[in-house]
């Protein structure tokens, strides 16, 4: 087995669980325009792209298209969102003592995300600001690094750990972790509790797929 010294996770579905304040602020919109709300289950398929995608996915396909009716909903969730985004979310069951054990161990850890950087920065900070980071990354597309599954986030992190890519694991909850963290050369972990399941983690060709934090440490 490889040894790893590094590790990148995505945020929401893998480190914490943010689906209800996401769900919560998604029908804070659906409610303004008199459309049918959208359940626990159908969030989690609509999370993971950014705020944009989201809101786009959660709209009536009539309304898909219409870039400017898109723009007003997604301020409208913005505005949603910040009121309550500490509302609901917590860390998974056994996160807080896996990042322990890594630290401990002495591996590198960063966050790579393409929610908001500043939701990104703010919810790490309340929940994991005990641990050395070596990077918390949200989306920065207006830094001019894409939103995953585009590799530059990850590399740049490799290149801030002073580790090659084959001393990294990506971890993750989606297809679009998985994706990121290959297109980076990196072996893969999908974590099967979060918002999308084993299946799409296996289809996605994920190096290794857990189903409790603690398992991580296997490969460390």
């Amino acid at each position: 087995m490889k040894t790893y010294k590094g590790i990148i996770f995505d945020l929401d579905g893998t480190l914490l669980d943010t689906i209800e304040d996401l769900r919560d602020s998604v029908n804070d919109v659906m409610k303004i325009y008199g459309w049918k709300e959208h359940d626990t289950k159908a969030c989690k398929q609509m999370v993971g792209n950014g705020f944009r995608k989201l809101i786009k996915r959660a709209l009536p396909e009539d309304k898909q298209k219409n870039e400017l009716f898109i723009d007003e909903a997604v301020n409208q969730f913005s505005k949603a969102y910040q009121k309550r985004y500490l509302n609901k979310t917590i860390p998974y069951e056994g996160i807080l003592k896996l990042l322990e054990s890594l630290e401990e161990k002495g591996i590198k850890i960063a966050v790579n995300s393409n929610k908001r950087g500043d939701y990104t920065s703010a919810l790490v900070n309340k929940y994991f600001s005990q641990f050395p980071w070596t990077a918390v990354y949200g989306e920065r597309e207006s830094e001019g690094i894409p939103k995953k599954p585009d590799p530059s986030a990850a590399l740049e992190i490799a290149d801030l750990m002073k580790l090659s890519k084959e001393e990294i694991l990506y971890i993750g909850d989606s297809k679009t972790d998985m994706q990121t963290g290959q297109n980076a050369g990196m072996d893969t972990i999908g974590v099967s509790w979060g918002f999308r399941g084993r299946k799409e983690l296996e289809e996605n060709h994920a190096s290794y797929v857990v189903d409790h934090p603690e398992d991580i440490l296997k490969f460390i």
